[in-house]
């Protein structure tokens, strides 16, 4: 398993994201976004192990971007390196891969997660254009901005996301998907592509060092921007994915998920009939994947 970290000036909040991950994890790959301070220095110093990128351009899109391109795991777990996201909550969402799921998205707003960071104008935001999106795409999500996620790499691809390299970009531009409106156009992909996604419920605390500028009525223009581009694009182009039908001679031998992906399938332990799936197969019960609200992890 990889997890993935975009940092950017980053040096107060990292150690505390690295130390606290999981024995489970097998490759760390922080992506530097050009910092001003040591966030490079103390990467390597608290994680000598860790594999350091540069991404190629700015943004947290960018970012995440060249953070795929390096990671090796079969599993790419994204993490914020703010401190607003425990590290500690990363089995649950393996868990919730290994149990079927294609995808697992965290959630500060469903049953078990927390958002302590939010104004109540801004859980208003999130609610409303939540709704717009399930309205339009036909799914149930319930938090769209959260960069907390999990995914098998090999179905990266299958999100079409800008790479580390755009042929024909100018010098200093950006492609889109490259900037902040990264989680929520990964949020409507996973949907729209056909993923199996599981929403996992997760805290969201606030940032251990250091002020974040708090400018809800862009960042809500920028969602709501990402969600009318995705829905014209949809119909502009081919579903990604086929529609499910009935099993081919050689399925049974080469399975689900290379039949849909051109791709092996990951290995599973096993599935479980209580996963709450947002998008794609699976059984309407329940959340079994729920934090509980406790003390904060630091």
């Amino acid at each position: 398993m990889t997890v993935v970290i975009p940092a950017l000036n980053e040096e107060d909040n990292l150690p505390l994201v690295l130390e606290n991950l999981p024995a489970l994890v097998d490759e760390v790959v922080v992506v530097d976004g050009r910092s001003d301070d040591d966030t490079v220095a103390v990467a390597r110093e608290v994680r000598p192990d860790a594999v350091v990128v540069r991404q190629t351009r700015s943004g947290k899109g960018n970012a995440l971007a060249c953070g795929f391109a390096a990671a090796s795991g079969d599993i790419v777990v994204t993490v914020n390196a703010d401190g607003s996201a425990d590290p500690g909550e990363i089995p649950r969402f393996v868990d919730a891969l290994l149990s079927g799921a294609e995808a697992a998205h965290g959630s500060r707003f469903r049953y078990g997660g927390d958002h302590r960071d939010a104004l109540p104008g801004e859980r208003l935001g999130h609610t409303v254009l939540s709704r717009v999106v399930n309205l339009l795409f036909r799914t149930r999500f319930t938090d769209l901005s959260c960069g907390y996620n999990a995914y098998w790499r090999e179905l990266l691809p299958v999100l079409d996301l800008p790479g580390p390299d755009v042929p024909g970009l100018k010098r200093g531009r950006r492609a889109w998907g490259d900037g902040p409106e990264i989680e929520t156009l990964i949020t409507v992909r996973m949907a729209t592509r056909g993923l199996r996604v599981v929403e996992v419920a997760t805290v969201g605390y606030p940032r251990i060092h250091g002020d974040r500028p708090r400018r809800p009525w862009p960042a809500a223009w920028r969602i709501l921007r990402t969600i009318v581009a995705e829905y014209s694009r949809r119909w502009r182009r081919a579903p990604v994915l086929p529609a499910r039908r009935s099993p081919a001679p050689e399925a049974a031998v080469t399975g689900r998920h290379s039949r849909r992906h051109a791709v092996p399938p990951p290995p599973r332990v096993r599935r479980r009939s209580n996963l709450r799936v947002i998008r794609g197969e699976g059984r309407d019960e329940p959340p079994r994947y729920g934090a509980v609200p406790g003390e904060n992890y630091r």
